[in-house]
């Protein structure tokens, strides 16, 4: 391991490697952690994430190892543009540790421009690139209130789904940091509606009165425990409302089960996430791990029974400087043979994707996607516009460029057997194809990749997040 890397900051690379001591001490105590940066995040909270300890005894390799790894761990809080931990050798066995931050900007008056659509293949192939397919409005973010690492999310969308939504997530409600809670409360409408699917393609429809076609209420409150560092547990309580206007029964008799317009139910459900990767937003190393079962219906009166269960495992393998791999695999299953449509899963809704099907969806009760790539670094630059953003938390622009070789393959099992949508069901599908991946300020990533699907169907496809 070179004793270098640990002073090159996490977040962005360093231009100027500071002298190492070429006698570096077998064994070191740390005498003190200082903080530096942090104009709005307390300290605690950076603390968490930092499992070095003063009056610990470390080996010098031990110690340099842990300080990448919180290093890691104190980027992925998404608070920070730069972290450097770099130890401070004050005598033969005595160090003290400088923990430096770059804040981001935190308080985010968002504008929502978005497409209604899974992806933008969806909108521009099946949908006519029809604008009238487009959200607009405007949300205020806050990423870290009262710099404790909580959420505040409020706003309005107009457009073609029409929402509000309100969400503030704590994640640490005790002394020892370690219990959380979150709340979430959403309602929307639509007048254009999928309503079933046709040739595992969806198939929208509205009225010529322009009708509101779907109100829905719901509201959630989360409980979090995070025992260890990479280890989070989730239990998650709900209430759902969902309306149907009856003009979507002549579309679809079967849209809701259980013989009327309005479909009311609880959930509770269990969450378990092991989360170790080296960047939350596009990773290249580590691995993650995320399990859930939920429950709909808790009470006699609730339209809706039904289990699901959940479970997403990526790795991803660094085999050089330019070059990993990371491979996922997602499945999904309910216990029941058939659900309201508004709970339908399968391939082409998210996380369930196989590139090449961006077209499509194929829809079930059990889903299974391995999702594959081999990524190429080519470009890992940076730029200091400083002289022209005014702002500190812009003043870092990165680029980095990404070759990507991929293969993905999956099934979905539909128990029903639609006619209508036997091209695709109950039978092996894969994709495979070429990418090139820009990741850049705050870790966005855009994709444009061309993907061939078992079908021999070839295509270009442009999407605005990590696969993975």
């Amino acid at each position: 391991m070179s004793l270098t890397s640990v002073f090159c900051a996490w977040g962005q690379e360093d231009e100027s490697m500071p002298d190492i001591l070429s006698n570096t001490p077998d064994k070191v105590v740390i005498n003190n952690i200082f903080i530096i940066g942090n104009k709005k995040t307390k300290k605690n909270i950076i603390l968490r994430e930092i499992d070095l300890q003063t009056g610990v005894v470390y080996d010098w390799e031990e110690l340099i190892s842990l300080i990448q790894e919180d290093q890691k761990k104190v980027y992925n809080l998404q608070l920070f543009n730069k972290v450097e931990i770099t130890p401070l050798i004050t005598d033969s066995e005595t160090i003290e540790l400088l923990v430096s931050v770059t804040e981001r900007w935190y308080i985010i008056p968002n504008v929502i421009l978005n497409l209604a659509d899974r992806n933008l293949a969806e909108w521009w192939t099946n949908q006519n690139r029809d604008l009238s397919r487009v959200n607009y409005g405007g949300r205020l973010v806050h990423n870290n209130v009262g710099g404790r690492n909580e959420k505040l999310r409020i706003g309005g969308q107009m457009g073609f789904i029409r929402t509000f939504e309100v969400l503030y997530n704590k994640p640490y409600i005790d002394k020892n940091q370690k219990h959380g809670l979150a709340v979430q409360a959403t309602y929307f409408t639509q007048r254009n509606l999928q309503v079933r699917s046709f040739d595992n393609k969806q198939v929208f429809f509205s009225t010529e009165e322009d009708d509101v076609l779907r109100r829905n209420r719901s509201a959630f409150l989360r409980y979090t425990y995070r025992g260890s560092f990479y280890n989070f547990h989730y239990v998650t309580a709900g209430y759902n409302n969902t309306w149907i206007d009856d003009e979507v029964f002549a579309q679809n008799p079967n849209f809701f089960l259980h013989g009327s317009n309005s479909l009311e139910y609880f959930v509770l459900g269990y969450n378990y996430r092991h989360d170790k990767r080296d960047n939350i937003l596009y990773a290249t190393q580590g691995q993650v791990l995320n399990l859930s079962l939920m429950r709909y219906g808790i009470f006699g009166n609730d339209d809706v029974k039904d289990w699901e269960f959940t479970m997403n495992a990526n790795k991803y393998t660094k085999i050089n400087e330019k070059l990993h791999f990371v491979s996922g695999l997602s499945f999904n299953a309910f216990l029941g043979d058939r659900q309201p449509f508004t709970l339908v899963r399968g391939i082409g809704y998210n996380p369930y994707f196989i590139r090449g099907y961006e077209l499509n969806v194929v829809e079930g009760q059990q889903t299974i996607v391995h999702k594959n790539s081999l990524r190429f670094k080519i470009l890992d630059l940076g730029y200091n516009i400083g002289d022209y953003v005014p702002l500190e938390e812009f003043a870092y622009f990165p680029i980095k460029l990404y070759l990507s070789g991929n293969f993905d393959h999956g099934y979905v099992n539909d128990m029903n057997n639609i006619p209508e949508n036997l091209r695709l069901t109950n039978q092996y599908l894969f994709g495979y194809g070429l990418g090139l991946d820009l990741v850049t300020l705050y870790d966005m990533v855009f994709r444009l990749e061309y993907s061939i699907n078992s079908q021999n169907e070839g295509a270009f496809f442009l999407n605005i997040r990590a696969p993975f």
